[in-house]
């Protein structure tokens, strides 16, 4: 029997949370079903990657998260499209250079799309 209790705020959330494990294992098998076609990130120093550039560079070490830990995580739906804002520790080594773990903001954009909530923008800010 299907458990009804589980909201879309829920699964949205599990849904992020299972893209951010695909990224720290750099599963990009698993974590190109989480990213639309069309998603952009924009990295804490304001560079603007793709999907195919920022998954190709966890998928060849050049971004190598160590530490990805959500806190709480903040929905705000509408209809097909939901945002998603919440706290995280964060460590990885970029390019080689390790930068130590900290706390940042993300802020993400899903879109339900073909019949899967994927997320289309994410931007991530240091917190000083």
């Amino acid at each position: 029997m299907p458990d009804n209790t589980i909201t879309t705020e829920d699964r949205i959330r599990a849904t992020e949370r299972s893209r951010l494990a695909a990224l720290v294992e750099a599963d990009i098998a698993a974590a190109v079903i989480h990213h639309g076609t069309e998603f952009q990130l924009i990295t804490p120093i304001g560079a603007a990657l793709s999907r195919d550039e920022y998954l190709d560079a966890v998928g060849d070490g050049h971004i190598d998260y160590l530490v990805w830990e959500p806190g709480p995580i903040s929905v705000r739906l509408h209809a097909d499209a939901a945002c998603l804002r919440y706290q995280a520790d964060l460590e990885v080594v970029f390019g080689g250079h390790p930068l130590p773990r900290a706390r940042y903001w993300h802020t993400d954009l899903y879109e339900l799309l073909d019949g899967r909530w994927q997320v289309v923008w994410s931007q991530a800010t240091q917190i000083r």
